[in-house]
């Protein structure tokens, strides 16, 4: 099977990583990657957000399948584009990834699908803004209607900067606050067959102990040792198979991978979002415990045939990521500095440990820093306190100036 990929982050490194592995992968290509996906894939240039370009890409190649890997090309329709094209893609279409593209859609179809979720206001004036903020008090939940690249929610004391937020989006969703747990949950589906992938939880804040403002992501970890063992099957009951059942009733069925951000509050489990693709950096820990070849499986979405797939394989190792971040992000990221210690980990820690590059790119001989979050520290173990000592080793051997990580990820769960 030849296969394409669109993106460039972590994500797809992930992707490609395990795509690579895959036997059945023949030929694999990345539009358009990064130095690191480079290593696995053949890059090629593209706006990922063209649908007609990258469809001709695709044909191109000779592509039999087209992985779509962040939300915006999905929002754009590009999975679109590229079925049209008559090629699979693994991805949902522009209608039904409006689950991510809008916060008022996603709750549309929650309460469509009897989906547990927490209550909420759409708002587009500032008196409907100021009504919101009073109805529920703090801690305060505003979340930009539209997409944000995983920066347009706030949680805050502050209702000032609630506010400041609000006004700044064109329409915004304010809901209340949800205590508990956060867990990150993915399902792969054709629109009808929904398949569970093993949860995992990640880290939004930039600092240690959850401090600091939100971000993309700073680190991950999976199994999660102190959720309960019936939570996949909860949620696929409660959340996944009702959510892919309201919009197929909708006539915007959705196919690809669909992702549940979860509270598990006092009052049981409530969805705080949907994303209409893989997360990062969840990913990088949930497919390094996939044992299952990958190609077969998103084909099967893109087919509409998961019902014919076989269950899943996972490893009972525990997965560990740590995010390498650039200066002063998330605010202002510096880019252009050099990155060392690479080689390093591939000659010292692997197979256990590798790096996913995430804002990479060639410069000459060196590989330099192209974005916010630089790199994703994978690391594999026998449990979580083995895989993070694994992932910290390795960080440690990166060399980038002015880099910052959490020291933090998964400690908590190791030392239950």
């Amino acid at each position: 099977m030849k296969v394409l990929v669109i993106g460039g982050g972590a994500r797809e490194h992930a992707l490609c990583r395990s795509l690579s592995l895959d036997p059945d992968v023949t030929a694999l290509h990345c539009a358009p990657g990064n130095a690191g996906i480079a290593e696995v894939a053949e890059l090629h240039p593209v706006d990922q957000l063209d649908g007609e370009a990258v469809a001709r890409l695709a044909t191109g190649l000779g592509a039999e399948l087209v992985v779509i890997g962040p939300e915006a090309p999905l929002v754009a329709g590009v999975a679109d584009a590229v079925r049209a094209a008559g090629i699979p893609a693994f991805g949902p279409s522009r209608e039904a990834a409006q689950l991510e593209g809008s916060k008022a859609f996603a709750k549309d179809v929650m309460a469509g699908a009897g989906v547990p979720t927490a209550r909420s206001y759409v708002c587009t004036t500032p008196e409907e803004i100021d009504e919101a903020l009073d109805a529920f008090g703090a801690p305060y939940v505003v979340k930009d209607d539209g997409l944000a690249a995983g920066k347009g929610v706030v949680v805050t004391e502050d209702v000032e900067q609630a506010r400041a937020h609000a006004l700044a989006c064109d329409r915004v969703v304010i809901e209340e606050f949800l205590d508990g747990p956060e867990v990150s949950l993915f399902a792969i589906t054709d629109g009808v067959t929904v398949l569970p992938l093993r949860p995992a939880q990640d880290f939004k804040r930039a600092l240690d102990g959850d401090e600091g403002p939100n971000t993309g992501g700073m680190g991950a970890y999976s199994p999660l040792p102190w959720a309960d063992p019936k939570l996949v099957d909860e949620v696929m009951d409660s959340v996944l198979q009702p959510t892919v059942d309201e919009l197929r009733r909708r006539g915007t069925p959705f196919s690809g991978l669909l992702y549940a951000g979860l509270a598990i509050t006092s009052r049981g489990v409530r969805v705080i979002e949907f994303n209409a693709r893989f997360g990062d950096p969840e990913t990088q820990v949930v497919l390094a415990r996939l044992k299952t070849p990958l190609a077969g499986v998103l084909l099967n979405s893109a087919n509409g045939t998961l019902d014919d797939q076989a269950p899943l394989s996972w490893s009972d190792e525990a997965a560990v990521t740590v995010v390498v971040a650039s200066h002063n992000y998330p605010e202002t990221p510096r880019t252009g500095d050099p990155i060392e210690g690479l080689a390093e980990i591939a000659e010292q820690d692997a197979p256990h440990a590798y790096v996913l590059h995430a804002g990479t790119k060639r410069d000459g001989d060196a590989i330099v820093s192209a974005g916010g979050r630089v790199l994703s520290v994978t690391a594999t173990g026998t449990d979580l306190a083995q895989a993070r000592e694994r992932a910290y080793a390795a960080v440690g051997r990166i060399r980038l100036d002015g880099s910052q990580h959490r020291t933090d990820i998964a400690r908590k769960a190791a030392e239950a």
